[in-house]
């Protein structure tokens, strides 16, 4: 998957002045005023512009923090929301990764594309003058935000929807209510906050390990999982079952006999995979394959 095709940057040339006089050695007369009306036309769309979030730049070891967090790496695509003077995304693009900044305030955008063609990477990013709202970020591997509480919450909806489950999500300052984050840490004096989109398991499962079969029946509230499970007539205790991204883990217990379960989501169907330290749980770590399919 990929981003849809970006326009390409308008680039306007720099202006310099030296003392009293204008040097005006490669832009013409005409050149410099359409610069000044569109410098000009840019502070008046601003000024009529209400901004959901105001403009606060994130410090740079934190924005170096978001990016360790969010494993931010080549060839990953990142949206950053409420990109600002860009100090996010060109980071992002810095390590490789495909970027799309988004800001509904054009001065920003004209700063950020500014500081993306003073960093060299104005191949790899794009800043567009939108509403955050109207942005499709569905195809994103990472989603950065500095917003706020309030719109981070009206954001969730849309990122548990859209988003494909194991999609990083990092956010400077403001958490995501009720949904826990699966790591928090505090950088600079800043808190940073990480979630991983939980992949959907709710439902009923029929699962095969050897020749057994066993019904698993998952409620889910964002990354908590509980359960219940069947063997035969037996019922069997679902205990410490947790989900990372599209990555789940649970323990099966029958008396004294614990084991401990790790598989990978996909869709209606969870394969057995190597024990994640991430979920690492009480019980021995199954050695056989097994598999499940969702019933409902």
């Amino acid at each position: 998957m990929s981003f849809k095709p970006f326009d390409k940057y308008k680039k306007h040339a720099v202006h310099t002045v030296i003392g009293t006089g204008l040097l005006l050695t490669t832009l013409g007369l005409a050149a410099v005023v359409q610069a000044q009306q569109q410098a000009a036309d840019n502070v008046e769309t601003a000024a009529s512009i209400e901004l959901d979030v105001p403009y606060v730049p994130t410090p740079q070891p934190v924005v170096e923090g978001m990016m360790e967090m969010g494993e931010v790496s080549e060839g990953d695509r990142v949206i950053d929301l409420g990109s600002g003077d860009g100090r996010i995304a060109i980071a992002a693009a810095q390590r490789g990764a495909e970027v799309l900044g988004v800001d509904i305030d054009p001065e920003r955008i004209s700063e950020a594309n500014e500081n993306a063609e003073r960093e060299g990477v104005t191949d790899r990013v794009e800043f567009r003058q939108e509403d955050l709202f109207d942005t499709p970020i569905a195809d994103a591997d990472v989603l950065t935000l500095y917003l706020l509480p309030t719109i981070n919450q009206q954001l969730r909806p849309r990122i548990l929807a859209d988003m494909a489950p194991g999609t990083r999500v990092v956010s400077h300052a403001f958490d995501m209510g009720d949904w826990p984050s699966d790591e928090q840490r505090t950088i600079d004096g800043r808190t940073v906050y990480l979630w991983h989109v939980p992949a959907r398991v709710e439902g009923e499962w029929q699962m095969m390990q050897g020749d057994t079969f066993i019904t698993l029946t998952l409620s889910q509230r964002y990354q908590e999982v509980r359960g219940t499970a069947q063997r035969g007539e037996q019922a069997v205790t679902v205990g410490n079952a947790r989900l990372l991204g599209d990555r789940i883990a649970f323990t099966l217990a029958d008396g004294e006999h614990h084991q401990r379960f790790y598989g990978r989501v996909t869709q209606d169907r969870i394969e057995a995979v190597e024990p994640i330290e991430a979920l690492e749980g009480p019980g021995e770590p199954v050695d056989a394959d097994w598999q499940a399919s969702r019933e409902s």
